[in-house]
């Protein structure tokens, strides 16, 4: 600071005397330059010595070293404490994530397990109330195909509960109900059942000849079999050289 106030009361003596002549003027002003410039040099010599120090190296740059810098060691043990709390980190997010894909497939799961489940529900609700229904359906077709109107009143009647019977097939047909067509098709198990088997020649053995009771299906599922009348081979007509040859064997 004191160097400062000497350099700062060397400036105020440099000033010029006007009262002289031209040529005196002229070399107080020279003479003042030249001060001026030594006073900067010495200024700015003092503001680098002020500075922080700089370290030389071999190919002539200079480096600033903080004073307060830390060791190498302190960052490397910095460095590893950091990579491996992101080390951790990413292992809690890997175990999330993995915990959440579970879940998710788990759930997804679940939700078809369920929906699969009410669906089979629905439908076997569905096929219990119909199961119901097809007696009285039956009872519909006996009495159309006994009951013949002698009168006007009796055809009204019978028209009466004709239209009931179609409201109630009409009812069946719109939630997926239909009759089988047995007569005159091969005997299938999973769709008849055997009640009568009739001996003949005009069906080939195996066939339906007969439905007795009508059998309906709810989409591809059987709600009723139908039972049936199979046609059986005939038996083996015997003639009279065979039954006289019979008898003189035994």
């Amino acid at each position: 600071m004191m160097g400062e106030e000497n350099q700062l009361e060397n400036l105020q003596d440099l000033t010029v005397d006007s009262s002289g002549s031209p040529e005196e003027i002229a070399d107080q002003t020279m003479s003042t330059e030249a001060d001026l410039n030594s006073e900067e040099f010495n200024l700015a010599s003092q503001a680098n010595d002020d500075s922080p120090t700089a370290a030389s190296s071999e190919n002539g740059t200079f480096t600033l070293e903080p004073d307060n810098a830390a060791s190498e060691s302190e960052y490397q043990a910095a460095l590893e404490e950091l990579s491996q709390e992101v080390e951790s980190l990413r292992t809690q997010v890997d175990d999330r994530t993995n915990q959440y894909v579970r879940i998710a497939a788990d759930f997804d799961n679940f939700r078809r397990r369920a929906q699969k489940e009410k669906e089979e529900l629905e439908e076997k609700i569905k096929c219990s109330t119909i199961t119901e229904l097809l007696p009285v359906v039956d009872n519909f077709e006996r009495a159309r195909s006994h009951i013949k109107p002698q009168n006007d009143g009796e055809m009204n009647i019978h028209k009466s509960y004709q239209s009931v019977y179609k409201q109630l097939v009409d009812c069946l047909k719109r939630v997926g109900v239909s009759p089988m067509r047995s007569e005159g098709k091969d005997f299938d198990p999973n769709l008849h059942e055997a009640v009568m088997r009739e001996a003949t020649d005009e069906h080939p053995e195996g066939t339906v000849v007969e439905e007795l009771v009508r059998g309906y299906m709810l989409g591809d599922r059987v709600l009723r079999h139908a039972m049936v009348k199979v046609a059986a081979a005939p038996d083996p007509v015997v003639t009279s050289e065979e039954s006289d040859r019979g008898h003189g064997d035994s």
